[in-house]
């Protein structure tokens, strides 16, 4: 699976980095939302997260909220999004997993957001719980 990020983590394309370390590279986007709009990629090439190994996840987490904390920082922005999108349906554009860290500025700029509230239904919720959690129980992806 060769995608840009593939070509940036293997140093054939520069890009302006903020943090690497064995398993997770954090650069600049070249086209962000707003000043300071870093991605963050696990060097393991899975397309979505739910592909994604529980080492590498956990590596992503172990530094996603430094990340964060560090851009906020720099930029002197007080909110944030962290945006991670999988599969074209649900926007994502490279088919590597990534997530977006997007400070909020005054000037209005970062992520816009539009959010459209359904309902859950009791039978309905206590029965999907059950097959999700049913789901958990299942192999998971070390």
């Amino acid at each position: 699976m060769a995608t840009i990020f593939s070509r940036i983590i293997a140093g054939e394309i520069p890009c302006h980095r903020v943090y690497e370390d064995a398993m997770v590279l954090a650069f600049l986007d070249i086209n962000p939302l707003s000043v300071g709009h870093t991605l963050v990629v696990p060097k393991e090439e899975a397309a979505t997260l739910d592909r994604l190994s529980d080492a590498s996840a956990e590596a992503i987490g172990r530094v996603l909220p430094r990340i964060c904390r560090a851009v906020l920082e720099a930029t002197g922005a007080t909110a944030f999004n962290v945006l991670q999108n999988n599969g074209a349906g649900a926007h994502q554009a490279v088919m590597h997993v990534h997530f977006h860290v997007i400070p909020k500025h005054a000037d209005g700029s970062g992520l816009g957001v539009g959010w459209k509230p359904g309902t859950l239904a009791r039978e309905a919720g206590a029965g999907l719980a059950e097959k999700i959690a049913r789901a958990m129980a299942g192999p998971s992806r070390a």
